[in-house]
């Protein structure tokens, strides 16, 4: 990496249990077993207050899982193929199928996800992986998919924000991925403020973002996560559209 050009500094903001804004200057590469070829950083976990692991990376050719991701006892798991050309191929129990640009796959609690990039130039990935939290009578099961696929939708009945479901809207599912996007000057319809988290990373655009009490501007390549009850919003205030991918916890009630 070398000699820094000025100042050191970092855009990242940190409120342990309340949000974070994790930004690409101040991450770093971590080792984690079961990966070759990989370059991964793990920017959300318990450490900070979330209920989930998530990681963004580079897979080199060849490389992938040397074991299976997510096989501990009721862990369900997410890959989505970011950018990059070439294919990445993935398995989900006995199933698999390989992915292009756009692609995902969803390993419910009782498979694991394996991946291998088999094309001869890099590409990038997000990792997830949490908890499942059963209910009784209902199931979630394995899905592939590619986002580009799917048709954007009105977001809250506004015209310049869309948004687009990557898993099924049933009650066997305690969590979905979505991407959601803002043309320039569009933004959410109120300030939410709800028991679910997210973690989001910005794809593409900038905005100005109200985590919390705070508006931090966050640009491309910034990973997000807001906690419970954070208050949260977003104006696009870029050239371009703003659009995220983003996790939700849903179909549970709240343990006592």
């Amino acid at each position: 990496m070398g000699y820094p050009d000025g100042l050191l500094k970092n855009r990242s903001v940190i409120k342990h249990g309340v949000y974070a804004v994790v930004a690409p200057e101040g991450r770093v590469i971590n080792s984690i077993p079961g990966f070759d070829g990989c370059a991964l950083t793990i920017v959300a976990s318990p450490k900070m207050g979330a209920s989930f692991v998530q990681y963004v990376g580079t897979v080199q050719p060849d490389g992938g899982t040397t074991k299976p991701f997510a096989s501990e006892e009721m862990i369900e798991s997410f890959v989505y193929f970011m950018d990059g050309e070439g294919s990445l191929k993935v398995s989900v129990g006995d199933e698999e199928q390989t992915l292009t640009q756009g692609g995902y796959a969803f390993a419910p609690a009782d498979k694991a996800l394996s991946f291998q990039n088999i094309g001869d130039k890099p590409l990038r990935v997000l990792l997830y992986k949490q908890r499942y939290i059963p209910l009784e009578g209902q199931s979630a099961r394995t899905v592939f998919g590619n986002a580009n696929d799917i048709e954007e939708v009105f977001y809250d009945d506004m015209e310049n924000v869309f948004i687009r479901d990557l898993l099924p809207i049933e009650m066997g599912f305690d969590m979905n991925m979505h991407i959601l996007s803002f043309e320039p000057s569009g933004s959410h319809p109120f300030v939410e403020t709800h028991v679910q988290e997210h973690g989001a990373y910005l794809l593409e655009g900038e905005g100005l973002y109200l985590l919390g009490e705070d508006w931090v501007q966050v640009q491309a390549e910034d990973f997000m996560w807001f906690g419970p009850f954070t208050q949260q919003a977003v104006y696009a205030t870029g050239r371009g559209r703003l659009t995220y991918i983003y996790s939700k916890d849903c179909n549970r009630d709240v343990d006592i």
